[in-house]
């Protein structure tokens, strides 16, 4: 494998490891390595984040504190943070098990995350004029959520104008809350492009 086929494949997978705007940004900054691009319940604009991140951090927080051995244990803990089961299953996928202590961690250190808040709902790109990819775009927006308003649809068709639009009666955590839906509508889109 090449160094561009690697590229691709990076591209296309960034959204569910690494985000929505970093996927975005990487395909207005790169459009040459980037095929299509899937964004799930994020737009290009600066957003506010809810607070239940700072819940869900503080509870991340306790459970690496505890060195838990057990994903169950770890989710009786996040179960005083957040009562829906896919929303804390979701966040429990980012858990591994530390070589030395065999303890359950997050793949992404806590004080790491928690110090980057701030800033996570921000968007580099401030003018659509500047630049845009101009390939095959799926924006998936949960209905029930704050992060897509229909004022920025937009701005979302001046950064990627082949854009389509599909909406999940779900909250940001649509591809936990909707998966068969969110499958559905991402293999139609790749599909199209094959």
């Amino acid at each position: 494998m090449n160094n561009r086929s690697m590229s691709k494949i990076l591209a296309r997978d960034l959204n569910r490891t690494v985000g929505a705007k970093t996927a975005m940004t990487l395909a207005l900054k790169t459009p040459d390595i980037v095929d299509n691009l899937i964004s799930v319940d994020n737009a290009p604009v600066d957003v506010s984040l809810k607070s239940d991140f700072v819940k869900y951090t503080q509870a991340m927080r306790r459970i690496e504190d505890a060195g838990l051995k057990k994903q169950a244990d770890a989710d009786a803990i996040l179960l005083e943070y957040e009562e829906s089961l896919p929303i804390r299953q979701f966040l429990l996928t980012n858990l591994i098990r530390n070589r030395e202590t065999s303890a359950l961690q997050f793949r992404v250190p806590i004080k790491i995350l928690a110090a980057a808040l701030d800033n996570m709902g921000d968007f580099p790109h401030r003018d659509p004029d500047e630049r845009r990819f101009e390939k095959p775009a799926l924006f998936i927006r949960g209905t029930r959520s704050h992060y897509v308003a229909d004022e920025t649809i937009p701005v979302i068709g001046r950064f990627f104008p082949h854009f389509r639009l599909i909406d999940v009666d779900a909250g940001h955590w649509l591809i936990s809350e909707k998966p068969d839906t969110f499958k559905e509508a991402v293999e139609e889109f790749l599909s199209e492009k094959g």
